[in-house]
């Protein structure tokens, strides 16, 4: 038997060891460019702040970061090749996290927020975003044409998950209004259809109307929120809860996902990345300020939390509309 002394010791080693393998295994170095699929087109939302944050990851890293843009089916199909890719940390994707707790109860991708490892970086927020053409000037106008005129005005957004059908569908759900939706590709076509006038608005985020109001080539009326929004280089853009007491949304989160399954370091060094230096990006602060974003970067745990709202919110609000095929509450997302 051995003495106590002995056996102190030799518990001593094991846990510096134990260390300095944990240690270790933080520290990934990849040995070949990542692929990071952005399942929407080019100059969207998603594919802006995705490009920002993976530079920061490549001086981390020092590995180049591939970004393969690829729409389709509301972002379920370049969500889904990055589901299905060998979990060998090679291949992540990216959106908005309320986009990929949906997919479940939409029944395109079999896979639910719990299945991946969250790492955020902004929190966006939808405006209501009108052709300069058109006649309305405040949100009050635009809803009560909305409804002398029901399913008559068209708004483009960039599917049915997308941030702009979210809104649409939280908007319909407060006051009642019918709309005629025009689907994109990405949130990016969405804007540039209604500056060119195959729509009437968009709902899509600030980050991509931001260049277009600031150019008068949109009019926003309202964030679709109970905040406002002071958007750099044009000022504040009021929210709709002064139209419609009461309004609220949640904060749309969005970031990089990777599947869960891959290599613990992956992982480690991606949480140590993100701790130590995403939440003291200043590419990523300049990003945020000047699109009219929250910089708010988080991961693990805390991740999942702060983006569940969203998650029950759009999930619910696509099957009360008739568009999810599962009830939410069969795939563990109960009624908010």
């Amino acid at each position: 038997m051995l003495a106590p002394k002995t056996l102190a010791r030799r518990a001593f080693v094991l846990t510096l060891l134990a260390t300095a393998a944990g240690s270790a295994m933080a520290q990934w170095k990849p040995t070949r460019p990542i692929n990071l699929i952005v399942p929407w087109a080019a100059g969207g939302s998603t594919d802006q702040v995705t490009r920002v944050v993976a530079a920061e990851l490549e001086k981390s890293l020092g590995q180049t970061i591939v970004i393969v843009n690829q729409p389709g089916a509301s972002g379920a199909i370049g969500t889904k090749s990055a589901l299905d890719a060998p979990k060998d940390g090679y291949t992540w994707t990216a959106g908005a996290a309320q986009d990929l707790g949906a997919y479940q109860a939409l029944g395109s991708v079999n896979t639910s927020i719990k299945d991946w490892h969250l790492y955020l970086n902004v929190a966006n927020i939808q405006v209501i975003g009108v052709n300069p053409s058109r006649p309305w000037k405040t949100a009050k106008e635009l809803l009560d044409d909305m409804k002398a005129r029901p399913g008559q005005i068209s708004v483009a957004t960039a599917g049915v998950t997308s941030a702009a059908h979210n809104a649409m569908d939280q908007i319909v759900k407060a006051t009642g209004v019918k709309y005629k939706e025009v689907s994109y590709d990405g949130g990016n076509p969405a804007v540039v259809a209604t500056v060119a006038g195959e729509a009437d608005l968009t709902t899509q985020l600030a980050v991509e109307q931001a260049d277009m109001i600031r150019g008068k080539r949109l009019r926003p009326l309202a964030t679709v929120s109970d905040k406002p929004l002071e958007l750099e280089g044009y000022g504040s853009i009021p929210p709709l809860s002064q139209t419609v007491p009461g309004f609220t949304a949640p904060a749309n989160y969005f970031g990089i996902f990777i599947p869960k399954g891959v290599p613990d370091e992956v992982t480690k060094t991606l949480d140590k990345i993100w701790a130590e230096q995403i939440v003291k990006s200043a590419a990523l602060k300049k990003y945020a300020n000047s699109r009219g974003a929250l910089f708010d970067p988080l991961y693990g745990d805390a991740a999942q939390k702060a983006v569940f709202p969203a998650v029950q919110s759009n999930a619910w609000n696509l099957f009360n509309s008739g568009k999810a095929k599962v009830s939410p509450d069969t795939v563990g997302i109960p009624k908010p």
